[in-house]
């Protein structure tokens, strides 16, 4: 017996390990390239000034320029953090200003596409 349990406890492998969510925010590009299993890499990115937008039907990069609002966590709002869902504001090139809710993980993908809303 091992102090009551039936079968002893597995020890730690390399493979259950996991990592500090990246917490994406408004400024110049960052990103980290990390290896991932199987020899893959991930783009994370740590913070951007643009955005891919869908505007319309047509792609624009436009830049952020403020977080309206990330319903995962209103700590993240106070913060500006951005994540898949969350709400930012951004200039088209024409110079309007439109809201987006962001479509991509920033944090895995290390892009930031969003919609307009």
């Amino acid at each position: 017996m091992y102090h009551g349990r039936i079968t002893k406890a597995s020890k730690k492998r390399k493979y259950n390990i996991g990592r500090e969510a990246v917490e994406t925010t408004i400024g110049e590009e960052k990103k980290k390239k990390v290896r991932t299993k199987g020899g893959g890499n991930k783009l994370k990115l740590i913070s951007s000034k643009y955005a891919n937008v869908v505007l319309e039907g047509k792609n624009l990069r436009c830049e952020i320029l403020s977080l309206v609002e990330n319903p995962a966590n209103k700590e993240f709002t106070r913060r500006k953090i951005i994540t898949k869902g969350a709400i930012i504001s951004v200039k088209t090139p024409d110079g309007k200003e439109v809201n987006a809710r962001v479509t991509s993980r920033p944090g895995q993908a290390g892009v930031i596409n969003a919609v307009s809303v």
